[in-house]
């Protein structure tokens, strides 16, 4: 069990844990060490591992390293400047030297931030201790040194350390492992990258048994989970690491945008607000402004430079730009040149960018607790409190913000449980740990029951997967490419070839993104076929674009990328040439990824909110009305109940509900309606669904059916719809094959890079198409299959979620028929039939159509 820590350390304490020199230097800066500082020293005298929880600006980094630190002096002081390789302990004598921490962070900016904010105390106490980064922009001839010739202290990802991990050499770098410090770990167990650094942290425990860990986290809603993560688990039991809590946080201030102007109904741009907003950024030295997506961020990016009558240093930054362009924007805003940044996720994690004073959240939150990180990129000091403003795009919007701001002021957070570890994973660690050295089943399995996430597999699914990677299963073992480890004569397993080893480098890592061309700027020819013979080659690199998005495009076509209007010129190879333009009606790339689910805990609040009318007077007056319009016109849902409008429009006929559980449940729940309603001859034509509502539309008059006994809506809402249903859905859906081609690259069944040359989109998608088929026809239990399932249980369709709201709603359907659309129709009904219309022109049609809907739902 973990022990949980919230006490003070007396002076004579804080004399016994921080040595002298380290005392000065804190006095030197007119600091004091903080107690949860102190509490991770002490744990580490006790030889214990731990989990900070603190807010950002307490000082994690630090706290995270000082042991390491002392640990490193105070050798280096035993040792008088004499022999340094070998060093008397109460333990016997043994080699120093070599690696003594293990850094990881899931950002290579952070690593670098880290490793250059540590330099600092290193050298102003003149400790002897070095420290490096490693990560993909390291140099070759630096990495092969680091294995020969470790440093102290080696801040790397989850990508590098199982790299490290799977070569032979990995014995002799970790043997002298002391401590592991995993930075935001929060933000790493979340996702696959968390499963793969589970299976290193396994690995690391058995080549190194005196290896203690450190997790540095942001408040979460079970650190319990976290707590486990770090220590390994033993014999089916649940064993932790201590949990120090920092206290004394300012409480953040963070408000609403209560808008002069006309609050939109549907939209996620904002843009109704950006002359507030310009306003904001002003008014205070340097703000962060945060859109969901890297799209928004384009757009917003230009709305501002078009509006910067004053020549504010306004930048922008997203994972898509130029590394070189982006360590620009960072090295402005540490330097304090900058007054604003647009910004995507890219800048939610603890990298230290100097004086924050405003943080503004476009669009809804989502989360809460993402919504905390955000902000904490305020005021970087734990005794000041951190400011932000919400701006909601829609009204809908208004009532998540709500909700946020009160949830943060009861510091209540919505991070997700731990990860059930996932199988494609543990392929590609199995892969890894035959590149490094051979191994037997029997080890490797009791290994893996060590890791928190996957303490809980069973021997038959391990089994199934080293069978999957020695042979690519029963239905492909016939096809020798697909065999990639090979048992010996002493049962162990080794890797088949050298080319296997070669790709597993080459395509290690969980993080599966579009194929990306690189961007290009040159001079334009202003017409042309799309040949680069005119343009020469070269340009300056203004990023990576997904491939999709130029495929969509012709030359001459006008895009927004880099926070510049560009001109298409040409495509060679995985180069796209543009030219500068002027075009107001440029595209914006749609980006694969980059939308957040609205979170179970603030969709339970938003209900909570529409069925407590006195939490309505909190609201701006817009909303208030609109609400009010609703419960006059039709009925406002309680909490725990179904709402479903039915009504006629043009020669079609509408089915609306409001679940409140997100998008992707949304979809999800359309899909499966639609299917049962063309059962029923309900004829449905099509459904749209945003984070709050679903609308179907149908030639059936549904609600002539609901009233004559024809539509029972309980028993379409029916839990049993994820049974017979589903599956019949899935056997025909695109979704599978989506989510099973990404499962085949992490698990290295299909390899994306190799040497000098990368697989194309088209390429990865007929073979993993063609393998998908033969497994569903051949081999319906493949491990990759089941993979797959999982994947979009838990992800794309997220069925957990759905089926809890189906439960729950039984028995409190209301229906209501409608002579015409209601006021909170309004925002779903504006979904159907919208493209992707982008600029002014977009925001005019919405608004046009806006207006239409909203004559009809006042009658």
């Amino acid at each position: 069990m973990s022990t949980l820590d919230l006490f003070s350390v007396t002076p004579l304490e804080t004399a016994d844990l921080l040595p002298r020199r380290f005392r000065d230097w804190f006095a030197a800066r007119g600091w004091s060490p903080r107690e949860h500082q102190l509490s991770l020293l002490a744990k580490a005298r006790d030889d214990r591992s731990a989990l900070l929880i603190a807010p950002t600006g307490a000082g994690k980094t630090l706290a995270g390293f000082l042991p390491t630190l002392v640990e490193l002096s105070s050798t280096a002081d035993s040792r008088g400047g004499g022999d340094k390789s070998l060093i008397s302990t109460g333990r016997g004598v043994k080699r120093t030297g070599g690696l003594h921490t293990l850094y990881i962070s899931p950002l290579k900016a952070l690593a670098v931030d880290i490793a250059r904010n540590l330099e600092t105390p290193i050298a102003e106490m003149g400790l002897p201790i070095k420290v490096e980064t490693r990560t993909g922009d390291t140099p070759v001839s630096r990495r092969q040194r680091q294995r020969r010739y470790p440093p102290d202290v080696l801040l790397t990802t989850p990508e590098q350390l199982a790299l490290l991990l799977s070569s032979d050499d990995a014995p002799f770098l970790f043997s002298s492992l002391k401590r592991i410090v995993l930075d935001e770990l929060h933000a790493l167990v979340t996702s696959k990258r968390g499963d793969l650094l589970s299976l290193g942290l396994a690995r690391l425990w058995r080549l190194a048994p005196e290896m203690r860990a450190i997790g540095l986290s942001a408040t979460v809603a079970e650190p319990e989970s976290l707590a486990r993560f770090l220590v390994p688990q033993r014999d089916g039991r649940e064993v932790s690491a201590d949990i120090v809590v920092a206290g004394g946080a300012a409480a953040p201030v963070v408000e609403m945008l209560d808008t002069k102007e006309r609050l939109p109904w549907a939209g996620h741009t904002a843009r109704h607000a950006l002359g507030e907003m310009y306003e904001l950024i002003k008014r205070n030295k340097t703000t962060l402004i945060f859109v969901n997506t890297r799209s928004q961020a384009e757009m917003l990016f230009q709305d501002f430079w078009r509006m910067n009558d004053d020549g504010l240093a306004i930048a922008l930054h997203h994972g898509s730009l130029d590394v070189a362009q982006r360590r620009k924007v960072e090295d402005a805003m540490a330097a304090g040149k900058l007054r604003g940044v647009v910004c995507t996720s890219s800048l939610d994690l603890g990298i230290d960018w100097g004086d924050i004073d405003l943080v503004i959240n476009v669009g809804a939150p989502k989360g809460s607790s993402r919504l905390m990180q955000r902000i904490g990129r305020a005021n970087h000091r734990l005794d000041e409190p951190s400011r932000a403003v919400l701006i909601p795009a829609n009204r809908f919007e208004v009532l998540e913000c709500r909700v946020a701001i009160d949830a943060i002021a009861e510091n209540a957070q919505d991070t997700p449980p731990l990860r059930t570890g996932a199988l494609d994973v543990l392929a590609q660690h199995v892969l890894g740990c035959a590149c490094g050295e051979p191994f037997l089943s029997d080890e490797l399995y009791a290994e893996v029951l060590t890791s928190a996430p996957y303490a809980s597999l069973t021997r038959t699914d391990f089994d199934d997967v080293v069978d999957f990677v020695a042979t690519g299963g029963y239905a492909l073992k016939t096809y020798e490419r697909f065999a990639r480890i090979k048992q010996d004569k002493q049962g162990r397993w080794r890797v088949a070839n050298p080319k296997v080893r070669q790709s597993y480098r080459l395509n290690v890592g969980t993080i599966v993104e579009e194929p990306m061309l690189k961007v290009r700027l040159v001079r334009g020819r202003g017409g042309g076929s799309g040949s680069t013979g005119a343009l020469g080659r070269g340009g300056r690199m203004l990023g990576e674009i997904e491939e999709y998005f130029i495929e969509g495009l012709v030359v001459g076509d006008t895009f927004v990328f880099g926070g510049e209007v560009v001109r298409y010129e040409a495509l060679a190879e995985d180069q796209v040439y543009v030219s500068r333009a002027n075009d107001m009606d440029a595209k914006v790339p749609s980006y694969a990824g980059g939308k957040f689910p609205l979170s179970t805990y603030l969709a339970e609040r938003v209900r909570k909110l529409l069925d407590d009318r006195r939490a309505w007077n909190a609201l701006p007056d817009q909303v208030r009305d609109w609400l009010s319009l609703q419960k006059h016109f039709s009925l406002v849902p309680a909490v725990r109940e179904l709402l479903i409008e039915t009504f006629p429009r043009g020669n079609k006929h509408y089915l609306v509900c409001y679940p409140f559980e997100g998008r992707l449940a949304h979809q999800t729940l359309g899909m499966l309606l639609t299917r049962r309603m063309e059962r029923v001859r309900v004829r449905p034509l099509g459904f749209v669904a945003n984070e709050y509502a679903l609308a179907v539309w149908a030639l059936g008059d549904m609600s002539f059916m609901i009233r004559h006994g024809k539509l029972d809506l309980n028993a379409l809402f029916d839990p049993d719809m994820l049974g017979d249903d589903l599956e019949a859905w899935l056997a025909e859906s695109a979704l599978m094959k989506r989510t099973f081609r990404t499962c085949a690259v992490i698990s290295g069944l299909i390899a994306r890079r190799f040497t000098g040359e990368e697989k194309s989109r088209r390429q990865v998608l007929f073979s993993t198409d063609l393998i998908y088929d033969v497994l569903r026809k051949h081999q319906a239990d493949h491990v990759l299959l089941r993979a797959a399932r999982a994947d979009a249980a838990a992800g794309l369709l997220d069925l957990k979620r759905l089926g809890d709201m189906l439960s729950r709603i039984q028995g409190r359907i209301t229906h209501r028929e409608l002579e015409h659309v209601s006021p909170l129709a309004v925002p779903v009904m504006l979904e159907i039939g919208r493209e992707s219309v982008y600029g002014e022109a977009g925001d005019e049609l919405l608004a046009e159509a806006a207006d239409e809907l909203v004559k009809e739902a006042m009658g």
